[in-house]
Parts: structure tokens; C-alpha cells; sequence
């Protein structure tokens, strides 16, 4: 690191390395240090050869005129592309924006690409910063037209609950022969936006799926025109269950909150689950919490900052992160 203060101030970066139950982005105060191509970024940070390594960018920008928050989330994926939202990000942009005195109003809005979100956060450890938050997710999507999903024979204003998928549905994901009954698949899958798409599916034993083969066969289905996050989830009781995700973009993560909040609606649906349930993922637990209906999802779980950085530009690869990277 010596050296970078005689460097051109356009020729670093400050960042924060930050995760929500180890899902990890790279995040950006793109306020003061505007970001010309988030997506090439994105790939080179995400890459954890080449770069910080992170499932993906997160930028804290201006807010749109006219908008009533305090501060816009920007998401980006591990392959660059932006997504709708990240739950387990959002808290993060809240400890981000209250620690560094960007805001302190609680409960923060922060404005997304599914809307304006509130974020209530909690200070908490040792030094007083922002250990904890939970977030108003917005009520769930459930027409098949709005997930997007085109399904044949199923009209886009339906919602897609406990949809019995063909026998040879996972034919071609390259997936062992026999993985289904090897995890005790249930064959029928549950559609839920919230503001990005997720494909719900429940069986016995989540440690015996063979995620990296049947989760990016489904995330790149035909039926799913803007790809689709993928959750198998394991019952463990009415109020409690076990997931792993296969997000779209940048593959398996450590958790996912957009995701545990559409098993929450997911399973309140399917009368499998009731609120407030408690989601066991990867990298720890969140609380989910549905009033069903119109009713917004409610999100708690931790905000951890691991490190903050300086990145030398000067590094970045001139073209995309290498292949079979995510």
C-alpha cells in the first residue's frame, strides 16, 4: 500500500468489504467516488483470484429527484449484471450509511429498484455500530407474468403454488441420476417475487442436492426470461427450516434474503410453514415474519463490516474476470 497517497486521487478506490451471514459485496460510496462501469467493476471485485472477492458490488448513490429516502442501493452481480435488490445487502447499505454518517434517521429509507425501502437498524458490540437491522421488504409478487415466468398453460395473472413439475423437468441439468430421491425432492416448485424471482422447491435432505447442476439449469430455463434464484429448503418444523440457494448471477451463496423471504411466503402458501419462522442458511439464521396478503415481508438478521480497502485501479483486468469464475 505504500505509495497510494502520491497516486492520482481517480486512480484508487475506497471500499468496504461487508456481508450479511456470508453473503459478501464489495461496497462503494458512489456519492463520493462516482462509478463510470459498475458492471465491469463488479466482475473484477467479485473475483476472488483477481480481486477482493465478493458475491458481487453495492453502490450507495444519490437519490433519485424526487424520490423520499435517504440514500439509493445500487446491486450488482458477481457476472456484472444489476439486480432488483439484496436483502442481505440492504441491511449492510444501512450499517454502511449509519456508521459512516451518511444518514442517522431510523427507521432509514433507502431507495431500491423494487422501491423505497425502510430499514430499522440496532446498534450494538463494543464499538456501537450497526450489529443488526431489519427490513420492510415489500409484499410479495405472485402472477406469473410479474415474476417474470412464462409457464405453458399457465395464464400470467396466476400464481404458481405447488406447480407439479414434469417427471423429466431435470433431465438435462447434468444433475447425478437419482439426486431427486436421494434428497427426497418434492415435485412441485412455488414462484415468488420480491422484486427479483425465486423458485421455491422443499425436500428431506438439502445436503444431498447437487445445487451447482440443477441450480443453474433452472436459473437459465427457457420459462424464466430474466433467470431465476433457486431455494431447496428442508423442513426442520412448522416455524423453522434449512435452505441453500443458488442465486442467479453468481451461484451458490452463503444466504440470500430475498430468498428466505420468499420461502417464508412460499410456505405460509403451501401451509407447510407459519410466521414468524426462522430460516437456517449457509452462513447463519435470519427471522422471517408474513401477515400474508398485501402484507410486506419483515427481514431480520446481522450487518458485519470485515474490512475496509483501497483498491488500485491501475490492477483492474482490461477484459472481463477470467472464465469459470463467479
Amino acid at each position: 500500500m505504500s505509495g497510494l497517497g502520491e497516486r492520482p486521487a481517480g486512480s484508487v478506490l475506497p471500499f468496504a468489504k461487508m456481508h450479511g451471514l456470508g453473503n459478501d459485496y464489495v461496497y462503494v460510496d458512489g456519492a463520493q467516488h462516482p462509478v463510470e462501469d459498475a458492471p465491469a467493476l463488479a466482475r473484477w471485485v467479485s473475483d476472488r483470484n483477481l480481486g477482493v472477492g465478493s458475491d458481487g458490488l453495492i453502490l450507495l448513490e444519490p437519490v433519485t429527484p424526487g424520490v423520499d429516502a435517504e440514500v439509493r442501493m445500487r446491486m450488482f452481480n458477481a457476472d456484472g449484471s444489476e439486480g432488483m435488490m439484496c436483502g442481505n445487502g440492504i441491511r449492510c447499505v444501512a450499517k454502511f450509511a449509519i456508521d459512516r454518517g451518511i444518514s442517522d434517521r431510523l427507521p432509514l429509507r433507502v431507495e431500491t429498484r423494487r422501491g423505497v425501502l425502510e430499514v430499522a437498524w440496532r446498534r450494538g458490540g463494543h464499538d456501537g455500530t450497526v450489529c443488526e437491522a431489519t427490513v420492510a421488504m415489500g409484499a410479495p409478487i405472485l402472477a406469473a407474468a410479474r415474476i417474470p415466468a412464462a409457464i405453458p398453460g399457465v395464464s400470467g395473472a396466476a400464481a404458481v403454488v405447488d406447480f407439479a413439475l414434469d417427471p423429466g423437468f431435470w433431465r438435462a441439468s447434468g444433475a447425478p441420476q437419482g439426486w431427486e430421491g436421494a434428497c427426497g425432492l418434492d415435485a412441485r416448485m412455488t414462484l415468488v417475487s420480491m422484486g427479483n424471482p425465486h423458485m421455491v422447491l422443499w425436500c428431506t435432505d438439502v445436503s444431498a442436492v447437487p445445487l451447482a447442476a440443477v441450480g443453474a439449469f433452472a436459473e437459465g430455463h427457457p420459462w424464466f426470461p430474466e433467470r431465476i434464484n433457486v431455494h431447496f429448503v428442508q423442513l426442520l418444523g412448522a416455524s423453522e427450516v434449512r435452505m441453500r440457494t443458488w442465486e442467479r448471477g453468481s451461484g451458490a451463496t452463503q444466504a440470500c434474503g430475498t430468498g428466505a423471504s420468499a420461502v417464508c411466503v412460499a410456505g405460509s402458501l403451501t401451509g407447510r410453514t407459519r410466521s414468524p419462522l426462522r430460516a437456517h442458511l449457509p452462513g447463519g439464521e435470519l427471522l422471517l415474519e408474513w401477515d400474508g396478503g398485501d402484507a410486506s415481508v419483515r427481514m431480520t438478521g446481522p450487518a458485519v463490516e470485515v474490512f475496509e480497502g483501497i483498491l488500485d485501479l491501475g490492477a483492474q483486468p482490461a477484459g472481463p474476470a477470467r472464465e469459470g469464475t463467479t
